[in-house]
């Protein structure tokens, strides 16, 4: 079995979960504050980032772009139509930039303020650079949601799925996003019908049960977090 170094508010994290769930392939967890730069750690990775991989003979793969190239190639190109990238250049050139809106535009303007003022502070100290939340920070990350939420809603209303036709690591890129902001009580489906019902389909995948079992020390998710029927 191999092992994610994880946070379970890291939508990044969360993406490279799914992946490995979509192919039925378990993974033991080992849930890591990249506050703490722990040494151990930061020999897998000296940048201290999440999430990491221990691979094949233990070796480290990191990121989740990097992790998720390398979950293709082991194993996604076995899958047939049930591959989470494309076949053709242009599909996958469309997954690769949707994932990358979510895990990192999405991450930047949004996910991370938020995580960072919610959660993580609480649980640093005041070397680690914990306190008080950033009100500015939070209602500027709140602001940007409804144009990222619009935006997923567009994608949601002219096509099947995200990217496409079919499943792939376009929607669980931005339903690992969704997640933790939607945990957070964060997220106003209201006049977003299509994003709400794509969500839905994406939210009752098996891959998907471990996600919505996932529970922060003192932050308890929003009354839906885990209804499949919202």
């Amino acid at each position: 079995m191999l092992t994610l170094f994880h946070h379970s508010m890291s939508p990044s994290c969360r993406f490279v979960r799914l992946a490995f769930g979509e192919y039925g392939e378990e993974l033991a967890l080992i849930e890591e504050k990249p506050w703490a730069r722990r040494k151990e750690f930061l020999n897998l990775n000296p940048a201290g980032t999440l999430p990491v991989l221990l691979a094949e003979g233990d070796v480290p793969v990191v990121g989740a772009s990097v992790i998720a190239e390398y979950v293709d190639e082991t194993r996604g190109v076995l899958k047939r139509d049930k591959r989470l990238f494309a076949e053709d250049p242009i599909g996958r050139a469309e997954i690769r930039r949707l994932a990358d809106w979510y895990l990192v535009k999405t991450e930047g303007e949004v996910t991370r303020h938020l995580v960072r003022e919610r959660v993580f502070k609480p649980l640093m100290t005041a070397a680690q650079g914990g306190g008080s939340p950033d009100s500015g920070a939070i209602r500027a990350a709140r602001a940007n949601i409804k144009q990222h939420l619009k935006y997923t809603n567009w994608l949601a209303g002219t096509r099947n799925w995200l990217a496409g036709t079919r499943l792939s690591y376009a929607d669980l890129a931005a339903a690992a996003t969704i997640s933790v902001l939607d945990y957070l009580g964060e997220i106003d489906w209201a006049g977003n019908p299509a994003a709400k019902d794509w969500y839905m389909r994406v939210k009752s995948r098996p891959s998907f049960r471990p996600l919505l079992m996932d529970r922060v020390r003192g932050l308890s998710p929003a009354a839906h977090y885990a209804d499949l029927d919202f």
